[in-house]
């Protein structure tokens, strides 16, 4: 079993180099704060997520696992950790920018949606307005129906 745990502020560092080294955004990591889990070995932050709530829904975002560790399932548990600490606080419904994960995010059961059937106050957020490129897939999952 993977262990997922809550990043400390001490992780945060590590966090941005990984996502920087995978060419994800980090430009409001400080203005929005999302809620970071972890996966370590041997010390070091080798995968690592976040939930950005926006009342029953949340992005999901900045999912990123080291190049040396892709492949083995980290991926797959953060997503799922992430999902489990969304339905616990009543969040229903989880959505995505993605570039180049969409064929992953498909398997952990996320549809295609257009950018405009999100709710207004998470098109407004950085990720949406100028973060990722409008090219980006817009992804969700009903959290109601995947128990």
């Amino acid at each position: 079993m993977v262990r997922v745990d809550p990043a400390s502020a001490q992780d945060l560092t590590a966090i941005r180099a990984l996502l920087e080294r995978s060419g994800l955004p980090t430009g409001d990591l400080e203005s929005t704060q999302p809620e970071f889990v972890v996966i370590q070995r041997e010390g070091q932050v080798v995968a690592a997520g976040a939930l950005q709530r926006f009342g029953t829904a949340a992005l999901l975002r900045s999912v990123v696992v080291a190049p040396g560790r892709r492949g083995g399932g980290l991926g797959r548990s953060l997503v799922s950790e992430l999902e489990r600490r969304a339905r616990a606080t009543q969040v229903k419904r989880l959505v995505l920018l993605t570039e180049t994960a969409a064929d992953f995010f498909a398997r952990q059961g996320f549809g295609t949606i257009e950018r405009g059937r999100v709710p207004q106050d998470m098109q407004a957020s950085e990720e949406f307005r100028s973060l990722c490129p409008s090219a980006a897939i817009c992804m969700a999952k009903d959290l109601a129906d995947s128990t």
